[in-house]
């Protein structure tokens, strides 16, 4: 536990109000400052493209990304053959290797440039959906333009803007007491957010998540859908009256025609989903008329089969993602571990920009807390693990959460400690954790393994309150 975070959890809740609002104040300015409104207007004016402006467009970014890599990424000069190196120089995308995880987590410095050292410069880490939390490094100016592209085509496509209230459902730990008896969430001032915690979500809370919304005039959701979704059949089942909302924004989690019906019946509102990375290696967003559009400025999108040559439109195959957004730390065909397929026909709303059909494997297995508690992202307890490679959640029971490793040098006894330290602190003191050190964690045959499993029986989920 940081210091920062251990001092937070000790102060109290006014206090805390206020401590989330000042750092929501840094990230106002670290967001929306300087640059912030150039990179929007951008986005805005290539949002009409057409097919041929949008190939000039990459060709002429790809060009130099290639180029760049080649020349000052320590990793590619180290790892490309002399023929890649051409192929990079020539613009040859496809020439060039597939880029997978494990090198970008065991040396994430290798992938930033040697001629170019921003300041300030911010790191962050992946969830680590798939087990494996990367940590992707950012220079300033492009979180402004990581911002600006949300508010373009995923917050306006929805008829909102960051500049209105909303409330985020994401994996900050905004109530550290895992006992709590609420609030359940905490007030940005200077962005008029309510960040909710999804680590209290259950049938006797849902009536507090509620009224926060309604007492922050909140206008829009955005954040985590499996968390959204968990409070809309709350929702439902209480008959609980949620105040008018404009819009759901939901990102992390793929959201199935079940849950865009609960949300919307619950929500009174219509769900816009997002599909994007932490690492900012692609981003698509939700349309007017729902279809989930690839925008091509923020990086170039391939599904491929498992040898490597493209998928037809309709057919599932693995996403391969060159970051064009990010030119500090560069991704080249990164394999994101998703499985996708683009659709076979236009959108009727006009935009040129490719359209995905489908995101398989991202809905996660929910955690069932022995009080009815509902989490999802519950992988984020790797993150910030030096010593552990991978991770997997399994729930065997509403008291018992086993987790499996594969550990690296210095992995010991803290490190044990601070695993179950972690489950605890969202599920409760008395959940019994038993971390398990593994050689290997299985994979499918497409190469992924799933970060959180339930084996929880159905009766004892009933039990309490909970519909599996």
């Amino acid at each position: 536990m940081s210091l920062g975070t251990d001092l937070y959890k000790r102060l109290p809740v006014w206090v805390q109000h206020g401590a989330v609002s000042a750092y929501g104040a840094y990230w106002h300015w670290l967001r929306f400052g300087g640059g912030y409104r150039q990179e929007l207007e951008g986005y805005l004016e290539r949002e009409r493209f057409e097919p041929s402006d949008w190939a000039r467009w990459q060709h002429a970014r790809v060009s130099k990304l290639l180029q760049l890599a080649a020349t000052n990424i320590p990793y590619y000069r180290r790892t490309w053959t002399a023929g890649q190196v051409k192929a990079a120089f020539a613009g040859e995308l496809r020439e060039l290797p597939l880029l997978d995880k494990e090198p970008i987590r065991a040396a994430p410095s290798e992938f930033l440039r040697d001629d170019w050292a921003p300041r300030p410069r911010f790191g962050y880490h992946t969830s680590g959906s798939t087990g494996t939390p990367i940590r992707s490094e950012w220079s300033l100016q492009e979180i402004r333009s990581s911002l600006a592209l949300r508010e373009a085509r995923s917050a306006r496509w929805a008829g909102v803007s960051f500049s209105l209230p909303r409330a985020t459902f994401s994996g900050r730990m905004v109530e550290p007491d895992p006992n709590s008896r609420g609030p359940f969430y905490r007030y940005n001032l200077a962005e008029r957010q309510v960040y909710l915690s999804p680590f209290h979500l259950r049938p006797d809370t849902a009536r507090s998540y509620v009224e926060a919304l309604r007492r922050h005039g909140i206008q829009w959701l955005t954040g985590y859908a499996v968390s959204y979704y968990l409070l809309a059949r709350m929702i439902q089942e209480q008959r609980l009256k949620v105040p008018p909302l404009r819009a759901i924004v939901t990102t992390s989690e793929k959201v199935t025609s079940a849950m865009r019906q609960v949300m919307e019946d619950a929500y009174q509102a219509k769900v816009y989903e997002e599909y994007s990375t932490v690492e900012s290696a692609l981003f698509a967003s939700a349309c007017s008329h729902g279809r989930l559009h690839v925008s091509p400025d923020a990086g170039i999108v391939e599904i491929v089969r498992p040898d490597g040559t493209p998928c037809e439109p309709g057919e599932a195959g693995e996403v391969v993602a060159t970051c064009l957004l990010r030119w500090y730390q560069i991704f080249i065909r990164y394999r994101l571990g998703d499985v996708a397929s683009w659709s076979p026909d236009p959108c009727p709303c006009g935009l040129a920009m490719p359209v995905i059909q489908e995101v398989l494997g991202r809905v996660e297995d929910v955690v069932v807390g022995p009080d009815g508690r509902q989490l999802v992202r519950f992988h984020g307890i790797f993150v910030d693990q030096p010593h552990i490679r991978e991770g997997q959640i399994i729930q065997e029971g509403l008291n018992l959460i086993r987790v499996k490793v594969v550990a690296t040098d210095g992995f010991g006894g803290p490190d044990v400690t601070d695993v179950v330290r972690r489950v605890q602190q969202r599920l409760g003191p008395g959940v019994n954790v038993k971390v398990e050190r593994v050689e290997s964690i299985p994979r499918s045959k497409s190469g992924k393994f799933q970060a959180v499993i339930s084996l929880l029986p159905k009766r004892e989920a009933e039990r309490v309150g909970v519909r599996l």
